[in-house]
């Protein structure tokens, strides 16, 4: 038997990438997904490819900036599958400047994708989660719900040239601990996944000049081929990870196995702590 049978799991940002790998993987195991991209195609495509594996999906496409998004999402679950278990606060990108050059924009842009919008998806799932607790601890019945979050190394440790991505990622972690304490009493794990160097579109080992639209923003995409050969050198496992690896260190804290750790932080970087 799966261990996310019957439960409805929430991703952000999960078109591509990181997201999608979540995405499938939380959908193989038995859970119902609803998921959400920036663009309607990817989110509609990965919607497609988890009702293919049989499992039961629902694309909502749209920015998890956007006022109202966060209850939209969260009513959009429950009115289709009627429940909460699962919140993957996935979405993001990164929009990189040294502070002397970085913009008010670019700083606001990287806060309310990565710390304000899973905050307000966690506020509009509270209602549902605490009065689903209180039935079930009437009835005597314990049910734990997961929260997963998504900071990076350059939360934990920093990064030159992400002032402001470095901020958000490094708040995404006082949530997280914030929210265990508050939550912990409705039976919620929260807690935070940290990812250090991972193969995507954004990490891509390329010396051309690339570049992506979000929002009506120019973000540039790739980084040069010898830093990235120079950081994978200082990763212990010797090399990027995999979206797939990405994806397993978020379902270690989504299984039952994990009911009694919240509040954690566990980084994903192949050995690579900062």
């Amino acid at each position: 038997m799966t261990k996310l049978a019957g439960k409805t799991a929430y991703v952000t940002g999960a078109g591509r990438g990181i997201g999608r790998a979540i995405a499938l993987k939380l959908a193989a195991d038995g859970a119902n997904v609803v998921l959400n991209d920036l663009d309607v195609e990817p989110a509609q495509s990965v919607a497609a490819e988890i009702e293919a594996m049989g499992a039961r999906a629902l694309a909502i496409p749209g920015s998890v900036t956007a006022e109202g998004f966060a209850d939209g999402f969260i009513g959009a679950g429950l009115d289709k599958f009627g429940g909460v278990d699962i919140i993957v606060n996935n979405a993001g990108y990164t929009w990189d400047s040294f502070i002397g050059k970085m913009s008010d924009q670019q700083f606001d842009a990287m806060i309310d994708v990565h710390l304000k919008a899973p905050f307000q998806i966690m506020r509009a799932a509270a209602p549902f989660v605490s009065a689903q607790a209180a039935q079930e601890a009437a009835e005597g019945r314990e049910v734990f719900r997961k929260v997963v979050n998504i900071s990076s190394i350059a939360g934990t440790g920093g990064n030159a040239g992400q002032a402001n991505y470095s901020s958000a990622k490094a708040g995404v972690v006082g949530l997280t601990k914030t929210m265990a304490k508050e939550w912990g009493r409705f039976k919620v794990n929260v807690n935070a996944v940290a990812f250090g160097m991972i193969a995507t579109r954004l990490t891509e080992a390329t010396d051309e000049k690339k570049s992506i639209k979000v929002e009506g923003n120019t973000v540039g995409v790739g980084i040069p081929k010898k830093l990235v050969a120079g950081m994978e050198a200082m990763i212990p496992v010797g090399r990027a990870g995999t979206v797939d690896e990405a994806a397993g260190g978020v379902y270690l804290f989504c299984i039952p196995e994990s009911n009694y750790v919240s509040g954690q932080t566990l980084i994903v970087g192949g050995g690579l702590t900062i």
